[in-house]
This record gives C-alpha cells, sequence and structure tokens, in this order.
C-alpha cells in the first residue's frame, strides 16, 4: 500500500446541485471526521499502542482529538505527549505552517508589574513592511493598553489575540525603573503576512576573530510550503558570504526559534557541521511499529536517517565550535540542531535552558477537502548519530544569561545573550560595549508569555514525506 495513501483518506464526494447547478459543500457530521481523526492517529501517531480501543466518538472533533493523545504528566506519564494538535481548518494550518498569518506583524512579551496582576509589553521584533513596522514599533519598545484600556491578567487576551485594528498606549521608564504610559499612541490593523524567518546577519571583526552571527526565528524552507526553498537559499548566501570573509567563529541565534521544518534543519547543519560529508548522519528517526514496515517498504531503511547535503557554502572547516542562543522558547527543531551538531564539533549555548522536544510531527489532512480539519500529531522521535535524545528536559545553558527586559537591537553587543557569546569568543570578562551603570533597570514582575507561544508549530517540527 502507497504510504501517500496511508496519509490521506480520500473520499468519492458527488456535487449536489440546485436548479441554478450551484454547487453545495456537503455536510459532513462529527462522527465521520471522528473517524478520519482515528483511523489516522492509529497509523502514524507515535504512541499507537497507548490509543483508547473504543473512544467517545460522540465528541465535537477537538475534544475527540484530545481525548486519543498519551498526554504528558510529570509522574504517570514522563515520556508523554506535549505537543500533538488540531486545527479546525487545514488549510490555515499549512499556510501557518509556512509562517504565513493574519498578523499584526509584532511579536511580544507580556511581563506582569511588580506586585500587581496588571501588565505591560515588551516588543521583541516587528516583521519588515508588516503593519506593525510600519507604524514604527521596534525590538524593546514598550506599551500598556490596548483601545485605551489597561492590560491585566483578566482582559490581555481578549485585547491582544483577535485580528480586530488596535490602538497600542506607548509606554517608557520611569526614573525609579517603572513603565508608565506616555501619550503617544499607535494603530495598527492586522494583515495576512508571509514572516521571512532569516531576520538578521552582521559580520564582527575583533582582532584575529572573524565572527558571523545570524539570527534565524523559524526552520521554514521558503513561503508557500517551501516550494522554491526561498528562506533555505538566503541563508546558503549568508553563510557564501561568511565564507569568503574567512570566519572563524560563529554565533547563531535561536532565542525565539520554536522550530518548523526538519528539512531546513539539515540544510542550516549542512552549512556549519566541520568535516562532513553527504555520507554522514545529522540524525536518525523512529517511528511506530505499524508504520515502519510500510515506510522502509517505500522508501528503503536510508528513510530514517536524514544526512548532511553537500554544500559548497559550508563554513565548518574554519570552525572549532559555535555558540547557540537560547531561551525557554528555543524548541524542536533547534533543539534537533544542536543535538546534531554536537558529535561533530563543540556546541555552546548562552541564555537559558530550552524547551526539550525530541519528537516531531507531520500533517495530515483530507486530500480531497471533504474533512476541513487538519491534524499535526507526534510520529517520531529524533537521535543524533551517536543514538542519543536525552534533551527531553531541554538543553541547560553553558552559559546562563537572562534577556532582561531593556531589549536592543539586534547585533549591538549590549544584547546580554549575544555580549555573553562574544566575551566567551574574544576572551574579555566583559564584551558588552557601553554597558555603564546607567543602563536602564526595569521593575517588574513575573512573565505572563509571549505571542512567540502562540506560532503556529510554536515548539515543534514537521517531516515532509518525500515527494
Amino acid at each position: 500500500m502507497k504510504i501517500k495513501r496511508l496519509i490521506m483518506v480520500f473520499f468519492v464526494v458527488g456535487a449536489l446541485s440546485s436548479c441554478r447547478e450551484k454547487v453545495i459543500d456537503p455536510v459532513v457530521s462529527d462522527t465521520e471526521v471522528n473517524n478520519w481523526i482515528y483511523d489516522n492517529m492509529t497509523t502514524w501517531y507515535y504512541w499507537d499502542d497507548k490509543l483508547p480501543p473504543n473512544p467517545n466518538r460522540s465528541l465535537a472533533p477537538s475534544p475527540f482529538f484530545e481525548s486519543l493523545l498519551y498526554t504528558y504528566n510529570a509522574t504517570l506519564r514522563p515520556d508523554g505527549d506535549r505537543f500533538s494538535w488540531i486545527q479546525e481548518n487545514a488549510d490555515e494550518l499549512k499556510a501557518s505552517l509556512s509562517g504565513e498569518s493574519k498578523t499584526t506583524g509584532m511579536d511580544f512579551r507580556l511581563v506582569r508589574y511588580s506586585g500587581s496582576n496588571d501588565i505591560f509589553g515588551i516588543v521583541l521584533y516587528t516583521l519588515p513592511g508588516s503593519p506593525a513596522a510600519q507604524a514604527g514599533f521596534r525590538r524593546g519598545d514598550f506599551f500598556t493598553q490596548i483601545n485605551g484600556q489597561k492590560l491585566n491578567s483578566s482582559n490581555y487576551y481578549s485585547l491582544l489575540y483577535n485580528n480586530d485594528k488596535k490602538s497600542f498606549t506607548m509606554g517608557s521608564v520611569d526614573g525609579s525603573g517603572n513603565i508608565v504610559s506616555t501619550s503617544q499612541v499607535r494603530e495598527v490593523t492586522p494583515v495576512v503576512f508571509q514572516e521571512d524567518p532569516v531576520f538578521f546577519d552582521t559580520l564582527f571583526v575583533r582582532g584575529s576573530k572573524r565572527i558571523g552571527y545570524v539570527v534565524y526565528h523559524q526552520f521554514i524552507p521558503g513561503p508557500n510550503g517551501g516550494t522554491t526553498k526561498t528562506y533555505d537559499q538566503k541563508l546558503d548566501n549568508i553563510f557564501a558570504k561568511y565564507k569568503s570573509e574567512n570566519i572563524n567563529e560563529l554565533i547563531i541565534d535561536f532565542r525565539y526559534n520554536g522550530g518548523g521544518y526538519v528539512s531546513s534543519a539539515v540544510n542550516l547543519a549542512s552549512l556549519i557541521a566541520k568535516g562532513v560529508t553527504a555520507n554522514e548522519v545529522f540524525a536518525y528517526k523512529e517511528w511506530n511499529k505499524t508504520i515502519t514496515p510500510e515506510l522502509e517498504k517505500e522508501y528503503g531503511k536510508e528513510f530514517f536517517a536524514d544526512k548532511f547535503v553537500a554544500k559548497p557554502q559550508n563554513v565548518g572547516g574554519n570552525l572549532s565550535r559555535v555558540f547557540v542562543l537560547t531561551s525557554s522558547r528555543t524548541a524542536s527543531a533547534s533543539e534537533l540542531l544542536i543535538n546534531g551538531l554536537k558529535p561533530y564539533m563543540n556546541v555552546l549555548t548562552v541564555g537559558a535552558t530550552t524547551t526539550g522536544k525530541n519528537v516531531g510531527s507531520i500533517t495530515l489532512s483530507d486530500d480531497k477537502k471533504r474533512i476541513k480539519w487538519g491534524i499535526q500529531p507526534i510520529v517520531s522521535k529524533s537521535f543524533n548519530s551517536q543514538r542519543k535524545s536525552d534533551y527531553s528536559a531541554g538543553f541547560q545553558p553553558n552559559y546562563e544569561q537572562s534577556e532582561g527586559f531593556v531589549l536592543y537591537p539586534y547585533g549591538d553587543t549590549r544584547d546580554p545573550l549575544l555580549g555573553t557569546a562574544l566575551a566567551q569568543i574574544i576572551g574579555t570578562q566583559n564584551g558588552r560595549r557601553g554597558l555603564e551603570d546607567t543602563e536602564p533597570v526595569v521593575r517588574a514582575g513575573q512573565e505572563v508569555g509571549s505571542s512567540v507561544d502562540r506560532k503556529a508549530g510554536g515548539a515543534n517540527m514537521f517531516y515532509e514525506l518525500p515527494k
């Protein structure tokens, strides 16, 4: 049986027509959707042996899907599922996984005021050409109100996470370190926007050290499902430039990178790894016992090993190590790259402990579009070439460092994470230039969350089956 036929359940759809020959979408019952979900899960789900034999098929599709999962529990199921999800519109799911969504073009963190339930926002970055960028938002900006309402723990979600036009009241740091509202208001209307994840790159020259620095927000080959590989090619071009500049140190910024396509992780790793050829294994994949024989029959045993690809832009010949900037939101394909490079070179992380996601998923949908739902179940566990996959609790940083609440532009060496990496490379106690005792100190409480967490496939990585 062809694997491609296993991926989708095909339906013969009869066109219903009126006297005016108007085509009407057929009504699909929840039971039919649930049967489709269960059939796919019994084939693909990594924990297929843990699926309930008689699930309640009268549930709506979303709770039905949730009822099937071998859900993580620190005590009872420490090896359980934290990452599978379902989405009502499969087309929107596929678009969002390629970086397209309806957005203001701005990602942010939300933080409580010290001793209060009120909240302020910090802009992490804005996408060039997006409504937020055009309205003047920049990394490090503060905001305190939406549509004239102060943000608090009760209203922030409904005010921020919708597709309505928004008025942001901007904030600033007063003399006591508090974030206070200003008279400045910026209006932004969300639009459908394609994000370019290859966000920033530069070269630092410090004596004999020639240091490449690249910020990568998500592993996406290119727009529209990566058919043109535009973003992979953009990384190729950056590393071609680094090679011509003879870099001998490299810093990769994954602090907001929650993962993405494994194919793009292979591409980036192949630009970095030292002394690899197309014969070396980057990562192994372990699938469930149901689908493994079918995959092996269809694609051969080589399917289970992702190998490096030969890249003329590879800079590994001049590197003995690579620094990776991380946070708690660094996940999945980012962690796959860290793990996959470790057998070939020294990988040093700067920042915070990563998410700890060593499993991957595929997108399942009805090719005939009779069923509109899409599911993204976990289907595989990843290992490096040494068969190691011991990072389910995340990678602890070699150099622990908080980003803080005062954010600097990418490439500014006052940034705590970048500055710490540069300090290790240059060999000075503090590689952060211009840092003075008068640097603003923000009084703040606990972080509430971030828009980065809500990105499609946040903390996920996606496999693409061979064509």
